[in-house]
C-alpha cells in the first residue's frame, strides 16, 4: 500500500503539518542508551494525528449537501470538524459523555455541531450512524474505512524519511487505524511494528487470540481514545501480517508516560498520546542494545 499512501500523502500535504521528530537517546528518560526517536504528531492540526485521515476523506470523497458527520472520542471528532471548517463543509459530530472537556471544546471551536451522549464510543457510533442514514451525510469514520486508514499511514511515510534507520515503531492501540496505516507502510521493509495498547482497553489483543475482532473491555485512563468496543475489520488483517506484537500497558504506566515526557522533554500528551511511550518506560518492551526506537506521541488534546 505504499504507492496509495503516497498519492494520498501529495493530496494533503497543503492541508496537514509535516510534523517534526526529536531524535534524543533512551538514557534522557532514565532507561538504557539506546537510540530514541519522538515522532510528535501530538504538534499536528487539532491536536492529534486524526487530521490527516479526516482530510483524506474529505478531499477524496463526494461530500453531499448534508455534510459530514462523524463519532468519535473526541480527537477524530476535532480532526473532522477541523478539516470540515478548512474545506467549508457542514460537520456534525457524536461523541460520548466519556470525552474530555478539552476535546469537546476544540470540536466547538472549529463550528462543527456536536452532540453528546451515551457512555462510550460504540454508543456515540450508533447514534451517528442512524443521523447518517436519516440526513443523508457522509460519515467519516474514526478507524474502519480505507481513506482512513491511508491517511493515517502518510505519518509513516514521513517518518521514514525523517529517521531512516529505525529499527522499530511503537504505535497506540486503539480502533486501530493508526496502527493500520503505520504497518502498510512499513510492512515488509524489515522495520518492526509493535502496537501498545492499555490492559483495560485490549482490543487488538483480543482480536488476535480470537483470530478475529471481537469485543473487549472499553475503559480505562484513555477511555477517550484507545477503547472502542472492537478493533477495526479492515485493519485485523493488516496486523494479522505486519505487526509483530502487541504490548500491553497498565494505566499507571501511561501517567509516569505522560510526567515523564513533560518532566524530559516539555511535551504535553495526553494519556493516548503516551500510550506507546508508556511501553519503554515501563519495561514492557525492551528494546536491545543500540536498536533505534521510534515513538509515534499521536495527541495533545488535554488539560494541565
Amino acid at each position: 500500500m505504499q504507492s496509495e499512501i503516497t498519492r494520498v500523502h501529495g493530496i494533503i500535504r497543503p492541508y496537514i503539518r509535516q510534523t517534526p521528530v526529536l531524535q534524543t537517546m533512551g538514557s534522557d528518560a532514565g532507561l538504557a542508551a539506546f537510540p530514541l526517536t519522538l515522532k510528535l504528531e501530538s504538534l499536528q492540526h487539532s491536536g492529534s494525528f486524526k487530521a490527516r485521515g479526516a482530510f483524506t476523506n474529505l478531499l477524496t470523497r463526494t461530500v453531499p449537501a448534508a455534510g459530514v458527520a462523524a463519532a468519535s472520542g473526541g480527537n477524530h471528532g476535532a480532526a473532522v470538524a477541523y478539516a470540515a471548517m478548512r474545506l467549508g463543509v457542514p460537520a456534525k459530530i457524536f461523541v460520548p459523555t466519556v470525552s474530555s472537556p478539552a476535546k469537546v471544546a476544540r470540536i466547538q471551536a472549529c463550528g462543527a455541531e456536536v452532540v453528546i451522549g451515551g457512555e462510550g464510543y460504540a454508543d456515540a457510533l450508533a447514534t451517528c450512524d442512524q443521523y447518517v442514514a436519516d440526513s443523508g451525510a457522509m460519515s467519516v469514520h474514526a478507524y474502519d474505512q480505507i481513506e482512513t486508514i491511508l491517511g493515517q499511514g502518510t505519518l509513516a511515510r514521513e517518518l521514514s524519511e525523517q529517521a531512516p534507520s529505525v529499527h522499530t515503531v511503537l504505535v497506540a492501540v486503539g480502533g486501530g487505524g493508526l496502527l493500520g496505516g503505520v504497518a502498510s507502510w512499513y510492512g515488509g521493509t524489515g522495520t518492526r511494528v509493535i502496537g501498545v495498547e492499555p490492559v483495560t482497553a485490549p482490543t487488538l489483543t483480543a482480536a488476535l487470540q480470537a483470530g478475529r475482532p471481537v469485543d473487549a473491555p472499553a475503559g480505562g485512563i484513555a477511555a477517550d481514545s484507545l477503547a472502542p468496543r472492537q478493533v477495526g475489520q479492515l485493519m485485523f488483517p493488516i496486523a494479522q501480517q505486519h505487526v509483530e506484537r502487541v504490548v500491553l500497558v497498565e494505566d499507571e504506566d501511561i501517567v509516569r508516560a505522560q510526567q515523564a515526557l513533560w518532566d524530559t522533554y516539555r511535551l504535553v500528551v495526553e494519556p493516548g498520546g503516551a500510550a506507546a511511550f508508556a511501553a519503554i518506560l515501563s519495561g514492557k518492551y525492551q528494546p536491545s542494545a543500540n536498536e533505534h526506537v521510534a515513538v509515534i506521541v499521536c495527541g495533545a488534546n488535554t488539560q494541565r
